[in-house]
């Protein structure tokens, strides 16, 4: 059985201001008093922008103001906190990159691996090359954004994954695909699942319906805060993913697969 303590999580589903970063820094430093001292705080994908195509325009530094700003949140309510922006990385290619910020001061990120074509963002942004594991309490999460949760092998961690993370701007258009495809990542990675959309129109008209949630290991909703916006929290319990793991263990007859360099 685990040693691991249960994780607090908070999800953030809220509207976001169109191309205006420091309005939105100003809206989330409000929402995230109610986060205070949760494990883990998650945002929704390009929180200081909405999901925008204009790369060149509103990409920061790596270690810009919004980078900043999220290390001084995460220090003021002692948590970690993740959430994608939009980033000109050292090599000087624009990123659709989460930010893992801990309260101690360092950052780790990850960035998006499947560009959503039929918006034209593989034209402004530049893949990510490799999945990201990050240690929180023991447990291993895995960070994804958005369209990745169509591609199940790029979800697949063969290593155990305890948490799987998607930061999303998922429009209202496809709300069943989000609310499909999310249980069945828990369901055939025996794990937890997290996942953050936004809510409002953004600055193309499209609606977005929320439908943040988390699911446990058999794709069972923990939490569903529906089109509402605010802060909704929960707990994951450690012994009970370990205890369904070792009464189901799918996992030993999983496929052994590896990944190819893009």
């Amino acid at each position: 059985m685990s040693h691991k303590p249960d994780l607090d999580v908070a999800l953030i589903q809220t509207e976001l201001a169109w191309q205006d970063p420091a309005a939105n820094r100003a809206h989330f430093a409000e929402l995230l008093v109610e986060a205070r001292a949760a494990d883990l705080v998650i945002l929704p994908e390009m929180f200081s922008t909405g999901f925008s195509m204009h790369s060149s325009a509103l990409a920061e530094a790596e270690d810009g103001p919004t980078s900043a700003w999220l290390l001084e949140q995460a220090e003021r309510i002692g948590s970690v906190i993740c959430g994608s922006l939009i980033i000109q990385a050292a090599d000087g290619s624009y990123r659709n990159r989460l930010l893992w910020a801990r309260p101690d001061g360092t950052l780790a990120h990850y960035d998006k691996r499947h560009l959503f074509r039929m918006a034209g963002e593989h034209k402004h942004y530049a893949a990510g090359e490799q999945q990201v594991v990050l240690e929180l309490n023991g447990w291993r999460v895995r960070p994804l954004i958005c369209y990745d949760l169509r591609f199940p092998v790029w979800s697949r961690d063969p290593g155990g994954t305890d948490l799987l993370l998607y930061t999303a701007n998922w429009p209202a258009a496809r709300r069943q695909h989000w609310n499909r495809l999310l249980p069945a990542r828990a369901i055939e990675n025996l794990c937890y699942v997290a996942a953050v959309n936004r809510i409002g129109s953004d600055g193309n008209g499209h609606p977005y319906s929320g439908d943040s949630q988390v699911l446990d290991f058999q794709g069972d909703a923990l939490l569903v805060p529906g089109e509402a916006g605010g802060v909704f929290r929960t707990r994951l319990s450690a012994a009970s993913l370990a205890a369904y793991r070792q009464r189901f263990p799918a996992h030993l007859d999983a496929d052994p697969f590896s990944l190819d360099e893009a």
